[in-house]
Order: C-alpha cells, then sequence, then structure tokens
C-alpha cells in the first residue's frame, strides 16, 4: 500500500485509507472514470454496459479497447468474502461465457440493450465516438474484436481496495500460464484530505514464476499507428497540404501550441496506417483532449463530448450557445473554425485543467 503524508497544523502525519462506504461506491467510480486504472499496456477503454448478463451472472462492467479486445471488469471490496477466491472463478466464467460468440449476438443479444442507454449503434460506434486519435478504422476494429471473441483473446480486470495474499498469487499463476488473456489486478484506495476524496489506484504486480514464458502481454493482430510527442510532425505535413488548407491547418496549430505554453496540454502527433495524421492536445491529468486537430484532404475539429462532460461542462454549455455552434457529439467533426470557436475552446481547456486532476496515480482538487 502507497504511504500517504499529510501536512497539517502539528506536523505531517501519515493517513489511513477512509475507504468506501459500499462497494457501489467503487463502481461507479471505475465506470465513470476507467482512465484512472493503471493497466498493462495503458489502453483507453470504452465502457459498453454495467451489470451485463453473462450466461447465468452478471458482470460488473463490460467494456473495449481501441484494438478491438473486450474487456471484463469485477469490482469487489477486500471485506467481501468472494474478493479471495470466487472473483477468479467469476470473472473466467464470464470469459468462458464470451469466448466462442459472433460480433452480432455480442452486439444484440448482451449489449444491445446497454448500447442504446448509452447512445451506440454498435461497439464500433462506440470506440469511434471516443477515437482520440481520428483515425478509427471499423473494418480493422471488427475485424480484430471477431479474432477477440473467437480466441477468447480478452483483458480480465479485477479492481478492489485491497488485494488478499491469496488472490495476488492467483493472478500470479493465471498471468503465468494463460497466455491469451491480459490479467490487471488494480486496487484503488481512498483517503479524506482537507474535505476532499484522493484516490489512488495502483496495479499490483504478483512475482512471475521462473517458467513464465514470457512476460511480454499478447498483442492483438493488425497493423497499428505511430505516435510521437510534440506538434513537429504535424507541422511538417501543413506543407505538403493543399495551399487553401495551410492557413487554418497553422491557425489550428498555432492555437494547441499555445494551449502547451500555458501548461494545459501535452501536445502528440499520431500518424495512422492509412497516412492520416493528427494533433493532440490532450490534458495533462487523464491524457485525453477535448479535441483533436485533424489534416484529412483539409483541416478539421474533432469534439469529445464525454470529456467535455466530464471535465468542462460550462465550457460546452457556452460553446453550444454560440452563434452558428458546432455539433459536439462524440466524435463529431467541424470544418468551419471560428475566432469565436477557438476563443472558446482555450477557456474550456482552462476549466477541464482547474478542476479535479490526477497527478501521478493520485486524485486530488486544486
Amino acid at each position: 500500500m502507497t504511504a500517504i503524508w499529510h501536512r497539517d497544523g502539528s506536523g505531517w502525519r501519515l493517513l489511513s485509507p477512509a475507504g468506501f462506504p459500499a462497494e457501489a461506491a467503487l463502481h461507479e467510480l471505475v465506470e465513470q472514470a476507467p482512465h484512472i486504472l493503471p493497466l498493462a499496456g495503458s489502453p483507453r477503454l470504452v465502457v459498453l454496459g454495467k451489470e451485463v448478463l453473462l450466461g447465468g451472472n452478471y458482470a460488473d462492467l463490460v467494456a473495449v479497447e481501441p484494438t478491438g479486445r473486450l474487456v471484463v471488469i469485477e469490482i469487489k471490496l477486500a471485506q467481501n468474502a468472494e474478493a479471495r477466491r470466487a472473483i477468479i472463478a467469476q470473472i473466467l466464467t464470464y470469459a468462458a461465457y464470451l469466448r466462442g460468440l459472433d460480433r452480432a449476438a455480442l452486439e444484440r443479444d448482451i449489449l444491445g440493450s446497454h448500447l442504446v442507454r448509452r447512445g451506440y449503434a454498435s461497439l464500433a460506434e462506440a470506440a469511434s465516438a471516443n477515437d482520440q486519435e481520428g483515425t478509427f478504422d471499423e473494418l480493422s476494429f471488427n475485424a480484430a474484436l471477431a479474432e477477440c471473441l473467437a480466441d477468447g483473446r480478452f483483458r480480465l480486470v479485477l479492481v478492489l481496495d485491497d488485494a488478499p495474499a491469496e488472490l495476488v498469487r492467483l493472478v500470479g499463476y493465471l498471468e503465468a500460464v494463460a497466455d491469451k488473456l491480459i490479467i490487471d489486478l488494480v486496487t484503488v484506495a481512498a483517503y479524506e484530505v482537507a474535505g476532499s476524496q484522493v484516490v489512488v489506484p495502483q496495479r499490483v504486480d504478483p512475482e512471475r514464476s521462473a517458467l513464465r514464458p514470457s512476460a511480454t502481454p499478447v498483442a492483438m493482430s493488425g497493423p497499428q499507428g505511430q505516435f510521437v510527442e510534440g506538434a513537429s510532425d504535424f507541422e511538417a505535413e501543413i506543407a505538403t497540404s493543399p495551399p487553401d488548407s495551410q492557413p487554418l491547418l497553422q491557425r489550428l496549430t498555432n492555437w494547441a501550441k499555445d494551449l502547451e505554453r500555458e501548461g494545459l496540454v501535452k501536445l502528440g502527433t499520431y500518424r495512422g496506417v492509412s497516412g492520416h495524421v493528427t494533433l493532440l492536445p490532450r490534458l495533462l491529468a487523464d491524457n485525453v483532449g477535448l479535441v483533436t486537430i485533424g489534416n484529412d484532404r483539409g483541416p478539421y475539429l474533432q469534439f469529445h463530448r464525454s470529456v467535455f462532460e466530464r471535465r468542462a461542462p460550462a465550457s460546452l454549455a457556452r460553446i453550444e450557445q454560440l452563434d452558428d455552434p458546432p455539433k459536439v457529439g462524440k466524435g463529431t467533426k467541424t470544418k468551419l473554425v471560428s475566432e469565436a470557436l477557438l476563443a472558446a475552446l482555450t477557456e474550456a481547456y482552462r476549466e477541464a485543467a482547474s478542476g479535479h486532476v490526477y497527478l501521478g496515480q493520485a486524485e486530488q482538487t486544486q
């Protein structure tokens, strides 16, 4: 357990975890902020449904990675007797049920109602709406998802407030022998600091057996794009773009670099396998962006509504009240970029940076 020290009027003192009032509180935290989970490979999860019926029981959460890998998440408090062995049996039962399903049956029969409640028509639409790079390929995603289901190549995530030693040993054994699964054991400790809740998520790495063939997670098949830090690669592409696109592309790049100079974002450039290049102004706290800047036969802005709703709700309302406002939806795009919109987006990034932030693996309030 990480030691958290707090300085009060009498000096430094070691904090004791305040815990969660009920298991439902930890459920809600993980559902609303899956990005806080420190998972192997740092994938960005899109939650598809909660209390999902898989066979005769209900999985706490089902999610998907941008690669098409399906994710099952089970959540328990350590005081729950099931936190030792039963949680392993539960999550493996869910994985066994999912293995061999076809994508249509998964979307229609298992996740259909959950997707509708979240405003999605399909798993691909859910992944596309949360695509920060702006390079989502539906055909590749569906092919990888089908392969995941056929082979049982899932990610299984166990989330607890504390991990019993017996559970750690079981996970270590499974990691050693189950080469088609990625298993993440995560603890989330909660503290009270000056009236604010601080959460500290940690991935537990069990001792690995010397007989383990490989410590490298099994990769999904299919081509991958390339990510590099900074805006230089994106800016270099401007000169090769149509002349009438270059002024706005440079304006958007300069705007993003201003955000970085102000300390609001960290910039990165993503080049998809098709050559499509995007500039990512990502929040320092949770490595997601309110918008993505794209250059695909001309400049555009792609909006990420879920990030706005979570990090900059007041600015979202102001943007939607602009003259000729853009549609700020799940992955919607606009090629009409006014100075008023850029000013409003700057304020949105400032709002996002001034609220709850995550420092390392701990949440604090500025």
